[in-house]
């Protein structure tokens, strides 16, 4: 896919997951995932590529309320989300590439807003490395779907540091096509071997 419908557009999650139930239909077994994201941790860098290892989900409505689609159960078991085999494959190819990569936790907010400096810090405080506001609500969906999922961001910025640091999409915008090209060797080398 080519972009994505966002919760902070206006769209109900049944809409923002809709592309992944059509996937399931068309047999799709594996969905990679990526996107822009605020990095908290602060071993973190700019323009790093961080593998989502776990996320915390904060988004206002739930994609699976509702009549349960039989893709999956009424209630999922959501310990290994992000699969855990196509994480070491992706390590490994960083590591044979020369590509720095950092794992952490991606925290699912609404938007459409920046963090505020409190806000940074109370997700870090949480658990969160980066946070975003795309792809749980995916994730979510496809893991109900019983597809493999393997997801990265791209870290387009910082922030819960002093001083603060004033935020634009411009500039999340320069750094996500920055990183571009080595997220996409990664995840096309990863794809070659899965």
């Amino acid at each position: 896919m080519q972009g994505r419908f966002h919760f902070y557009e206006g769209y109900g999650m049944r809409t923002v997951t809709f592309p992944v139930r059509v996937m399931y239909e068309l047999g799709i077994d594996t969905l990679f995932v990526s996107n822009a994201a605020g990095g908290m941790n602060p071993n973190f860098k700019i323009g790093d590529i961080m593998i989502i290892e776990d996320h915390i989900n904060l988004f206002p409505e739930h994609p699976l309320t509702g009549k349960n689609f039989p893709t999956g159960p009424r209630f999922p078991d959501m310990h290994e989300t992000y699969d855990k085999q196509l994480i070491e494959k992706a390590k490994e190819i960083a590591k044979e590439k020369g590509i720095r990569v950092v794992q952490g936790v991606y925290v699912g907010v609404q938007g459409p807003t920046f963090e505020t400096p409190a806000e940074y810090r109370m997700y870090r405080i949480l658990g969160g490395d980066a946070i975003g506001m795309s792809t749980v609500p995916e994730v979510i969906v496809a893991h109900h779907c019983g597809i493999k999922t393997f997801g990265i961001s791209v870290i387009t910025d910082l922030g819960g540091f002093d001083p603060p640091v004033e935020v634009s999409h411009e500039e999340v915008q320069i750094a996500a096509n920055k990183a571009q090209p080595i997220m996409a060797e990664l995840i096309r080398e990863l794809v070659q071997r899965t």
